[in-house]
């Protein structure tokens, strides 16, 4: 099935290549979406794809070189909307 996943992920995340990482594994896996760095500290990814494969995004994102600077995650799953057509970092 079709879906998104909504993460925010917390810690020192921002500024140890992060986002470059979650756009690496977004592009090997065939999702789309973005990711952005947060005023608060924190880093924002929305993904759209089958769901057995955001799941392979997510195990990605937790067992790679990130995650030690992770130390929070919050995510939330909904419906696809099909709006993305690959997968970019979004600034501010």
């Amino acid at each position: 099935m079709y879906k998104r996943v909504h993460v925010y992920y917390g810690g020192r995340v921002q500024g140890v290549g992060f986002r470059m990482t979650a756009e690496e594994i977004a592009r090997q896996l065939g999702v789309t979406g973005w990711a952005k760095n947060l005023r608060d500290g924190r880093v924002e990814v929305v993904v759209e794809g089958e769901e057995a494969i955001l799941n392979e995004f997510l195990a990605a994102i937790r067992t790679s070189a990130m995650k030690n600077f992770i130390h929070r995650v919050e995510l939330s799953w909904s419906h696809a909307t099909g709006e993305f057509h690959e997968f970019d970092i979004r600034y501010f």
